[in-house]
């Protein structure tokens, strides 16, 4: 048996084709799908994300553990099928072996879709919004291993901001801990997943996919362990406000707190618990945050491709 952990990579053939002629390349993760929304919503979305991906010039790679192997890039029956499929394995660092041990279907985070891109040599990768700590963390000790991750994995993540479920002001700290650079685009203020901003400033702003492409590979030169989370706003007309999810956020964590929910199963809950209260106006807005992201994330994918 071979320790090659390349053998355990499954590629489509429009991926492999990419990374052999130096093309850009998106990584996208699938517990959006499994996780974060409902049938069809799920299907259409992923769809519609891996089109807004090409239509910037770059290779979407849908990742997810199927059958014993981490496949990079998804055709349209396996997406389906994952679109579909019942007891979803939600893979984290920590879950990743023993999925792919067991042959389980496995859909991945923000910190297991990292590590996967960049055993396929993918530098850039869209999602929605990163874990971070948990309201209650200093009893609990809830903080996403997302954190970890980009302090180690070098990877640029495009996403919303964190989950604006989460304590804001310790996952920054948490992170300039780890010297991930935070990177706001386009704007001083830290956005919040549905919203602009989150009433913090950023660490860092920049103003264009070449200027972060440029960061990422300055990194790199510097030996510098980790990624960098790029933090892109969701559209004005499609946001909202802090002042109007605000509230509703802290009736879905009063409700988590009062049933007990806790680990891997109260992101799931709270974003449901909203969905319920905004009547799915926050899903629609999850939706278009997630198509902004990708579309950043292939223009900055195509910067460092023609930086090579």
């Amino acid at each position: 048996m071979t320790d090659d952990p390349e053998t355990l990579l499954t590629f489509t053939d429009e991926v492999r084709s990419a990374l052999a002629e130096g093309r850009p390349i998106v990584a996208l993760e699938s517990t959006i799908i499994t996780h974060g929304m409902p049938w069809p919503a799920n299907v259409d979305t992923a769809r519609r994300v891996e089109a807004a991906v090409r239509e910037r010039g770059a290779v979407p790679a849908t990742i997810a553990v199927m059958a014993g192997r981490i496949r990079i890039g998804l055709d349209d029956a396996d997406l389906m099928a994952l679109c579909r499929a019942e007891r979803v394995m939600k893979l984290s660092r920590a879950d990743l072996a023993v999925c792919l041990a067991s042959g389980a279907v496995g859909a991945t985070t923000v910190a297991a879709t990292m590590i996967c891109a960049h055993m396929a040599g993918i530098a850039v990768f869209a999602t929605g919004g990163i874990g971070g700590v948990h309201h209650g963390a200093e009893t609990t000790f809830d903080i996403s291993a997302d954190l970890a991750e980009l302090g180690a994995t070098p990877v640029t993540v495009v996403s919303a901001g964190a989950k604006a479920i989460l304590d804001l002001p310790k996952t920054l700290e948490v992170l300039e801990s780890l010297g991930v650079p935070v990177i706001a685009y386009g704007q001083d203020a830290l956005p919040a997943f549905w919203s602009r901003t989150s009433g913090l400033d950023a660490p860092l702003r920049m103003d264009s996919a070449a200027q972060i492409a440029a960061s990422h590979r300055m990194r790199r030169r510097l030996g510098l362990p980790g990624g960098q989370l790029v933090a892109n706003p969701v559209p004005e007309a499609d946001e909202i406000p802090r002042t109007v999810i605000g509230p509703i956020v802290a009736q879905a964590l009063a409700m988590a707190a009062a049933q007990g929910i806790t680990a891997k199963a109260v992101t799931p809950f709270l974003l449901s618990r909203i969905h319920a209260l905004t009547e799915g106006r926050s899903l629609a807005t999850n939706i278009a945050l997630v198509l902004n992201n990708a579309r950043l994330g292939a223009d900055i994918a195509t910067a460092l491709a023609r930086q090579a």
